[in-house]
């Protein structure tokens, strides 16, 4: 079935969904909605065939849409949302779902109600290497997870409104809830405003999961080149993903062994350095793959199982760190539990 919709707002990330939507074979954009007139112009020209309108009531009245999709500043994605909702329209929001955990509770709650799907964009779920890695832990390959390093930084951009924790804190964070399917039992950050008063261009999270995992997430719009580097490191392998790599896999048959003493002596350490793999990687684009996902539960009228969590979950932790830096580094702790649900 072709799924007709429409897409709020053309800013940072909005081309990026009507260029994907638009080359869907099952899919046609009806409107796009900007408050920008100039922005809204370039798009009109480039796409003439989709409805243009700063209006986004426009959208929400149109008996022929089937979904809305939205790409705004997070403070309007609840509004935005539980409107598009009300009007009965499978709804697709930007990453993160709102800008409280009460607001998604509440929009979860009302798309459930109403039969409808809501999905959030977070997109580095959708990425194969995400996936393989995914893959890895699933498998035991790696072993015990001892702990996760993670880096997420470049020169920008700043945001006017939010911290570093609610900008980039949402890819690591839905990374790991998809990766662990368990939520921290605590979390604590430390960070700064080093540039704009107020707003933290910087952050150090630290997570400590029930199993005994710890994880280390850097964050920050203030470094001389752009990094997107996690290390997993288990007790069986390493594995080190970087999404800016040729090789954004790489398993390391690595570890340290050790042996319990026979007899009062030292007790012995002994270092494994095997072979080094770069899996194949399938190279589709993350945004296709989750759109199409998104596509296919609108027409089934069934989102993917635990979405939903994942996507409530984000906001709690990116809370819970706010909270955290706000009162100097001081540990959150947070509900855990282990979740089952998952999707490929």
């Amino acid at each position: 079935m072709t799924v007709n919709v429409g897409l709020v707002g053309l800013g940072y990330w909005g081309p990026n969904l009507l260029r994907v939507l638009s080359g869907m074979a099952d899919v046609r954009v009806r409107w796009m909605c900007d408050l920008d007139p100039d922005r809204l112009g370039h798009f009109e020209r480039l796409y003439p065939s989709v409805k243009a309108t700063a209006r986004c009531e426009d959208l929400f009245e149109d008996p022929r849409l089937d979904a809305v999709l939205i790409a705004t500043p997070v403070f309007t994605h609840f509004d935005l949302a539980s409107r598009s909702l009300a009007a009965g329209k499978h709804t697709f929001v930007e990453k993160p779902l709102a800008a409280s955990s009460e607001d998604a509770d509440e929009l979860l709650g009302l798309a459930d109600e109403e039969g409808l799907v809501l999905m959030c964009g977070h997109t580095f779920i959708y990425s194969p290497p995400v996936r393989a890695v995914k893959a890895l832990l699933d498998g035991g390959e790696l072993g015990e997870v001892f702990f996760i390093s993670s880096s997420r930084v470049n020169l920008g951009l700043h945001q006017p409104d939010v911290s570093v924790i609610w900008d980039l804190g949402p890819h690591d964070f839905s990374i790991l809830r998809y990766w662990l399917e368990e939520m921290p039992s605590s979390i604590s950050a430390v960070g700064r405003d080093s540039v704009v008063e107020g707003i933290p261009d910087v952050a150090f999270v630290t997570l400590r999961f029930p199993s005994g995992t710890l994880v280390n997430v850097e964050m920050s719009w203030l470094a001389p080149s752009k990094l997107r580097r996690t290390v997993v490191v288990g007790s069986k392998k390493m594995v080190v993903y970087d999404d800016s790599s040729t090789e954004p896999v790489r398993i390391f048959d690595h570890g340290v062994v050790y042996e319990d003493p026979t007899t009062f002596g030292e007790y012995q350490l002994s270092y494994r350095t095997g072979d080094i793999v770069s899996p194949h990687v399938d190279s589709a684009e993350p945004l296709a793959v989750q759109l199409g996902d998104f596509v296919n539960a609108v027409n089934t009228e069934t989102p993917p199982p635990g979405h939903g969590e994942i996507c409530r979950d984000v906001v709690r932790l990116i809370e819970a760190a706010e909270e955290s830096l706000q009162d100097g580094g001081a540990p959150v702790s947070i509900g855990s539990g282990r979740f089952s649900h998952q999707w490929s």
